[in-house]
């Protein structure tokens, strides 16, 4: 990556003693204040708000159209009131009607909104500097709705998440934001985006943080609960301040269920595993069968999927009636261990084919229609210890998931969310990390990172084929923050500072030459002294700019590593080459990017 000029232009005039200076544009001060994260984290909120009101409404109004009906899982074999002559055959040709959509859309305009979307936000955080493609949002919206609403048995988690941390990247750009604020803004657009779709903003903090950052922060946390909870309070405007299930209550009637639960976890793991393991079987089978165009693909593929459907209608799009019914011991255990299996492959199928979908609602339906056979299971054994069923498909859904990805406190809190019941707490924890623990033991990756590891990528090691050392500085340099003219004083200077996330800034003279760096904390020293005797501290930035080591643009970054080691602040300017004039900024962060920068970047 390349940047030159500079963000904010600082007018410098020879008048005397007088230096006229431009005050920062709106956007550079949005950009450089300390309270511009939390405006900034507040828009992305309301930007993945508003997408997920918009991206629920598209999915009802396509499955009632595909369908004839605002959820066709729970409705059972019935015909399309659209179609009536088809029957109950209109499920073979919805999902083909719904491919010849959305494929050449995907293909058209945004190949990565194919798949379960958050890879792909996790690798733009981890490599990318949070740099994601405008477009995904609106093609994701489109194509998710469109391939749930004609019976892809996918979630709606994953597209969600895609398209908050779209508008969160796209938001970036525009404010000219750092790689860090950039990748906070993207975990903020996913925070929101589940807080608003699942009326669950604790969740929506934790997944984003635990999933797309990986890492916790005093920072990170603030904006993302601000995110969150601003997502949360249109979501809740639109569809009211109600759960997306209704569970049933959640009781431990005998302390020997303990037992129950910790096997049920680690039965969790295995099927977690199992799941994330047929997923990427069927997709390789998919890829190995299919030789024509990629925009064709969800068509063809769409008749298999329309078998299962008729097979099985309860595996139509999302399936939330149908989990609230297994929750709630509609079913007995042999049909539950069925449509287990049947959501196991028809969303491995969707994925598949190319449809385009989360993983996340069908973990945690696969997680309760476990739970709840093993429950009855017990039930029939052991009936008075076993107690009720809906408390293992309760605990079967979040260890199911957590097995799957690997991310226990985001399972521990969403259900939480859902049920509002602390009693659900400890057996629901000692079921997670049970199956967190048999998922680590039986699989290095997860159904999030296996999806990169399978293209060669691995989040937690240096991109294939990166070159740190062997380009230049112009090659990945930032933009310059805005200069200080010389005759700047000192307090307004340290304002300056206060408000700029480098920690130094470059200093030039009336006629524009680089005459050095300031920093924060020699302006600092400085402001703390109290002047005695004949001593008089520096009054003016130029009187204490401090010369440092020249990086031109065409230094091999190998070479500049070396100043920026020893520079104080975070980064140094880059001058053009036989020249003294600045055109970009060099920073740690720029400099690892490089590991993270594969040869055809």
């Amino acid at each position: 990556m390349s940047g030159t000029g500079t963000t904010d232009a600082v007018g410098t005039a020879n008048r005397g003693t007088v230096v006229e200076t431009r005050p920062p544009s709106p956007v550079a001060r949005l950009r450089n204040a300390p309270w511009g994260l939390l405006a900034l984290a507040v828009t992305v909120g309301a930007g993945a708000g508003l997408g997920s009101i918009a991206f629920r409404w598209l999915i009802v109004t396509f499955t009632h159209l595909f369908s004839g009906h605002a959820d066709y899982a729970g409705v059972g074999r019935e015909a399309n009131p659209h179609v009536p002559w088809l029957g109950v055959f209109f499920v073979v040709l919805a999902p083909v009607v719904g491919g010849l959509l959305y494929g050449p859309l995907v293909d058209r305009f945004a190949k990565e909104a194919r798949g379960h979307g958050v890879p792909e936000v996790m690798l733009a955080v981890a490599q990318r500097g949070g740099r994601i493609n405008p477009q995904v949002s609106v093609v994701k919206a489109l194509a998710s709705a469109l391939c749930i609403g004609s019976g892809g048995s996918v979630g709606r988690e994953g597209p969600i998440v895609q398209i908050g941390s779209a508008l969160g990247s796209t938001l970036g750009r525009v404010v000219k934001v750092s790689e860090d604020r950039m990748r906070l803004l993207v975990a903020c657009g996913a925070a929101g985006g589940i807080a608003a779709t699942f009326n669950a903003p604790l969740a929506g903090v934790f997944f984003s943080m635990e999933l797309i950052l990986g890492a916790f922060s005093v920072e990170a946390f603030g904006a993302t609960v601000l995110s969150s909870v601003t997502a949360s309070i249109i979501g809740r405007a639109a569809f009211g301040d109600t759960a997306f299930l209704t569970l049933p209550p959640f009781h431990v009637e005998h302390l020997g269920q303990y037992g129950l639960f910790a096997v049920l976890g680690v039965l969790a793991g295995v099927v977690g595993v199992g799941f994330t393991r047929i997923l990427y079987w069927i997709e390789d089978a998919c890829d190995w069968a299919w030789r024509g165009p990629e925009r064709l693909r969800p068509a063809v593929g769409g008749l298999l999927l329309g078998v299962v459907l008729l097979v099985l209608p309860e595996m139509y799009g999302v399936g939330y009636p149908v989990l609230e019914k297994a929750a709630h011991g509609g079913y007995v255990a042999g049909f539950l261990l069925l449509l287990l299996v049947g959501k196991v492959l028809a969303t491995s199928l969707t994925i598949g084919i190319g449809g385009s979908g989360g993983v996340f609602a069908p973990s945690l339906f696969i997680g309760a229609m476990l739970g709840a056979a093993y429950g009855a299971t017990t039930h029939q054994l052991l009936p008075s210890t076993a107690g009720a069923v809906g408390a293992y498909a309760l605990v079967g859904m979040g260890a199911v998931f957590a097995g799957a990805s690997r991310a226990p406190i985001t399972a521990v809190v969403i259900l939480f969310e859902l049920t509002g019941q602390y009693s659900i707490i400890l057996p629901l924890m000692l079921a997670i990390v049970l199956a967190t623990l048999t998922s680590r033991l039986l699989s290095h990756d997860t159904v999030y990172t296996l999806k990169l590891r399978r293209r060669g990528i691995d989040l937690n090691a240096p991109a294939p084929g990166a070159r740190i050392g062997s380009q230049t500085v112009e090659e990945v340099m930032e933009p310059l923050p805005a200069p200080l003219p010389d005759a700047t004083e000192l307090a307004e200077a340290g304002d300056l500072l206060v408000r700029s996330e480098h920690g130094a800034l470059p200093v030039l003279d009336a006629e524009g030459r680089y005459l050095g760096t300031l920093t924060a904390r020699s302006v600092a020293e400085v402001l703390a002294e109290r002047p005695g005797g004949d001593f008089e501290p520096p009054a003016l930035a130029g009187d204490l700019a401090e010369p440092t080591t020249p990086l031109t643009t065409d230094m091999p970054l190998s070479t500049a590593l070396h100043a920026l080691v020893a520079a104080p602040g975070t980064g140094l300017p880059v001058l053009a080459p036989g020249k003294d004039r600045l055109i970009g900024w060099l920073t740690h962060q720029s400099a690892l990017r490089a590991l993270h920068t594969p040869v055809s970047a």
